[in-house]
């Protein structure tokens, strides 16, 4: 893994590496409160946008990058079910981060609905807004929006930020898949 400092505006540094693995190359970066990035967007997505996020000015938790990438070997080798990395969704809006949290607390090969996400965040009719959310999820693979299928599934699995195949895969490597 190579981890890159960058220095951002107001001081703080933003760690970054990228992680190969069964399903593609994850950008990984991280600042002062944790993993703020596993995506498939490239680099120069997701940098400034890390930037008009903000930040206290602390130096970036290279620690956060490194267990990341850690725990991502694990779960595609399959002995990990369980994310532990902390996670900075300070990039998120406020209601995309109720719906981000809520994710971290679907069990590894559990599924649901779009529907039954709006509802456990209480916000039974914001089914659209749940569906930009995980789109445009920051942290993929960790925050699992893989498993929130549509309810026909598993003939339809749904849109993935990394798209139709990686969602499957991810699926089949945790048992979702029938």
């Amino acid at each position: 893994m190579t981890v890159n400092p960058v220095r951002r505006p107001a001081g703080a540094d933003i760690a970054r590496a990228a992680a190969e693995t069964p399903v593609g190359r994850l950008f990984l970066a991280a600042t002062d409160r944790g993993l703020a990035a596993c995506t498939f967007e490239p680099e120069s997505a997701v940098i400034p946008r890390l930037d008009r996020a903000g930040s206290p000015g602390g130096p970036a938790d290279i620690e956060a990058l490194d267990l990341a990438r850690r725990e991502l070997d694990g779960y595609f080798a399959g002995r990990l079910t369980v994310f532990t990395v902390p996670c900075d969704l300070r990039s998120a809006s406020d209601f995309s981060r109720m719906a981000l949290v809520e994710l971290r607390r679907v069990p590894f090969g559990s599924t649901l609905t779009a529907d039954e996400l709006a509802q456990r965040i209480g916000r039974g009719r914001a089914v659209r807004a749940i569906g930009n959310t995980l789109a445009t999820n920051p942290l993929c693979v960790v925050l699992p929006c893989h498993r929130v299928v549509p309810r026909g599934y598993p003939a339809e699995v749904g849109t993935h930020p990394g798209g139709a195949a990686v969602k499957r895969h991810l699926l089949a490597l945790e048992g979702a898949a029938a």
